[in-house]
């Protein structure tokens, strides 16, 4: 006889609702304040006073870094952005009309193939390897992105900044600093969150003793669906969809008259609004001055405003990045590798929190087909 009809059936929480897998010490929503911290501090107090790279090294080390600390993390990551000729070669021949995650997926996927310390899964080895993940990420991500389109790669300037060689190696030059300051601010409000679905699935792999590369290649199909990272690509193609303000209201309510879902609302974690939404929607709404065009952030205003009056939804951080991203010049495919070269940060710390006390994540299942039978040979099933 089954378990079905011998045992009472356990609770079953659907998408591991309200479960708690491990502890971490890498980040939380404080409930008293609604604020996600990281290593403690509050997100939108790294905006205002760290950079992206202080807050990289914050989530590997579990502390701000000193200046001397800051400078050594800056110079080797930006002496490991540069690719193989080899991996160059392969991205090249991506197919012209892959999506950007599947093209950034398979080479993270390469870069393990011709890592050196591939086999190597001690935390001195993954450390390493994370940070060339972290460099080389952007460097591929523009790459392909570049091939796609017929032109050739910009090779990276170990002179600029994260942000600042994102804009040079997609586009060939580096924006005004309120934009890339935006970007900086859009890395740090991405960057981790918890034991989210590609998080887990990264902690999953790492707890099977494969090395990170895998690790992260896993974490980055699952950061495609568009129910966790491709959100932000599908809240700009519904802006684009409602085209102009006035049409907004209109076409919400033909959402709510089929029941529909609107992409950027709603938050398993959050239910008093995601707190990362003041912060990026304060850098969107300069983006909106910087480029001269409101139009997307007076859309966003509305359909902000109706959600909450009418279904009391607060919007998540996919909403303000959308328009943000777009409003910066970068193609809507892009935005979700955008979210990777983030969360590389926060992966990597759950990789290494997940090897530095390791337990192999095996859950149950409750088991519900037919029960056990015999096999009924194929001349006597007719």
């Amino acid at each position: 006889m089954s378990d079905a009809t011998t045992q009472p059936q356990p609770e079953i929480r659907k998408g591991l609702v309200g479960v708690y897998a491990d502890v971490s010490a890498i980040s939380k929503v404080m409930p008293e304040t609604n604020s996600l911290t990281y290593r403690g501090y509050a997100v939108q107090d790294l905006c205002e006073n760290c950079s992206f790279e202080e807050v990289a090294y914050l989530l590997w080390n579990g502390e701000l870094p000193t200046r001397a600390q800051l400078d050594a993390f800056r110079k080797e990551e930006a002496a490991n952005r540069a690719l193989s000729p080899r991996l160059l070669k392969a991205i090249e021949g991506y197919p012209r009309d892959a999506h950007p995650m599947d093209a950034i997926r398979t080479s993270v996927s390469l870069m393990g193939m011709e890592d050196p310390e591939v086999a190597d899964v001690s935390d001195a080895a993954t450390r390493r390897k994370a940070m060339r993940l972290l460099a080389k990420i952007p460097t591929a991500i523009a790459a392909a992105h570049r091939f796609s389109k017929g032109q050739a790669p910009v090779p990276p300037d170990p002179k600029l900044s994260f942000s600042e060689n994102f804009f040079h190696v997609v586009f060939g030059k580096v924006p005004q600093p309120e934009v890339v300051k935006a970007f900086d601010v859009s890395l740090i409000l991405y960057a981790e969150h918890t034991f989210n679905a590609s998080t887990f699935t990264a902690r999953t792999i790492a707890s099977t003793g494969a090395d990170i590369h895998a690790a992260i290649t896993g974490a980055i199909g699952a950061l495609k669906g568009p129910l966790h990272g491709g959100a932000n690509e599908a809240v700009m193609h519904m802006l684009k969809e409602i085209g102009e303000p006035e049409k907004a209201a209109a076409w919400l309510e033909g959402k709510f008259d089929h029941r529909a879902l609107v992409m950027g609302f709603g938050h398993r974690v959050y239910k008093s609004g995601d707190s990362r939404v003041p912060t990026m929607t304060k850098y969107a709404e300069r983006m909106a001055e910087v480029v001269g065009d409101r139009r997307w952030m007076e859309i966003s205003r509305i359909l902000a405003a109706e959600m909450l009056r009418r279904k009391n939804i607060h919007p998540n951080l996919d909403f303000p990045a959308g328009p943000a991203y777009y409003l910066m010049g970068f193609e809507i495919p892009l935005f979700t590798p955008i979210f990777v070269a983030s969360r590389i940060t926060g992966w990597a710390a759950h990789v290494l929190e997940q090897m530095a006390d390791n337990r192999l994540i095996r859950p149950l299942s409750w088991y519900t087909g037919v029960e056990q039978r015999p096999v009924v040979p194929l001349a006597q099933r007719g």
